[in-house]
């Protein structure tokens, strides 16, 4: 019996569908009123027009005044770029997210199916708990996170890769079978870690955290999301073909090892260097994507368009709640998006409008 191919997640025939303009607009506005809350809600108790008028003379230069020096340090060199980082991040994820998911045709897929953020714990964990790298300084963390991740997606291409090329089932049970262990070895490595702080840092790291965040890591890190969601946004008619299977991609002139190969590369060099800067925040490139068809439709030039803001908007909030929920006491930020992620994901299912795995 013939078996028509997977489908990714699809709307309904008559579902609303919200014009992508108006929305992307309204979603840029919320997301500069968050990076401004972002900035403005802390522990240290900063009044907002003292914050607005430190961003102004941020912004345009403006002279400072002695007894502004620590607010002012608080304001650009420690909330602002964790802000701004914060939304690349999340960016970067729900972009990755829905490539993921046209890639490898699964409704359950994110960023992390291809084991890579497993892959890049190791990297950072080796810093953290052995003090490997320690002589790079301030760059060791991210340095070395990275370079595991790029380590973790060769091997996993190279396990993954059959004559016929990248195929769905070979990606994703690859993946995952690395994954657990790369997983493995991080365990071990903080079970033996003779210092208790750097085994609790390690696992904020492993739930994804922005603490360290400086300007420094922006400008790497927001090329690396725009130029992949750039490439995305190219090739979203590519996509499109894809997410409809093999076959009838290759009808209408797509190749799809080709086209799998190429967005494998892709992804994994997004998430391997958002992960290099933020550990492994979960939940955001799973769940964005299913709002972004939700609400505009499966037209992956459509939701590549919306799923980014979506993303940046939602993790920076999650960033703001993990330092106001327990302050002083900061939470990982994956704790932030599972506790969110988990309710909205389960009410979306429910939803009779939008369909998981096709009609």
């Amino acid at each position: 019996m013939h078996r028509s191919p997977p489908r990714t997640p699809t709307a309904r025939p008559g579902s609303a569908r919200l014009p992508v303009g108006p929305l992307a607009v309204g979603l840029g506005l919320l997301l500069l009123v968050s990076l401004v809350c972002g900035v403005g809600l802390g522990a240290a108790g900063i009044g907002w027009g003292e914050v607005l008028r430190l961003l102004w003379a941020g912004l345009t230069g403006g002279s400072i005044e002695a007894r502004d020096v620590a607010a002012y340090t608080i304001v650009w060199e420690i909330r602002l770029p964790r802000a701004v980082l914060g939304a690349v991040a999340g960016a970067g994820l729900a972009a990755v997210g829905v490539a993921v998911q046209a890639m490898v045709r699964n409704a359950l897929a994110d960023p992390f199916v291809l084991g890579i953020s497993s892959g890049a714990a190791v990297g950072a964990n080796a810093v953290i708990l052995l003090g490997v790298f320690a002589g790079l300084g301030v760059w060791a963390l991210s340095l070395s996170a990275f370079a595991s991740a790029l380590a973790a997606t060769a091997l996993v291409y190279a396990m993954a890769r059959s004559p016929h090329g990248l195929t769905p089932l070979r990606l994703i049970l690859t993946g995952t079978a690395l994954a657990y262990g790369f997983q493995a070895l991080t365990t071990v490595m903080v079970f033996g870690a003779s210092r208790g702080e750097a085994a609790r840092t390690a696992m904020m790291w492993l739930l994804g955290s922005l603490g360290g965040a400086t300007w420094a890591q922006v400008p790497l890190a927001g090329a690396a999301v725009l130029a992949g969601w750039g490439w995305l946004r190219r090739r979203s008619e590519a996509l499109n073909a894809l997410a409809m299977g093999d076959e009838t991609s290759a009808a209408l002139g797509v190749r799809p090892s080709v086209l799998r190969r190429e967005l494998f590369l892709v992804t994994a060099a997004v998430t391997g260097t958002v992960v290099a800067v933020s550990g492994a925040i979960g939940f955001v490139g799973l769940m964005v994507p299913h709002v972004a068809r939700m609400l505009v439709g499966a037209d992956h030039r459509r939701v590549l368009a919306v799923a980014p803001l979506a993303g940046a908007v939602l993790l920076v909030w999650a960033d703001l709640l993990s330092r106001l929920v327990l302050a002083p006491v900061e939470l990982p930020v994956g704790v932030i998006t599972a506790v969110v992620g988990v309710p909205a994901f389960l009410l979306l299912m429910r939803r009779g409008g939008y369909a998981f795995g096709g009609r």
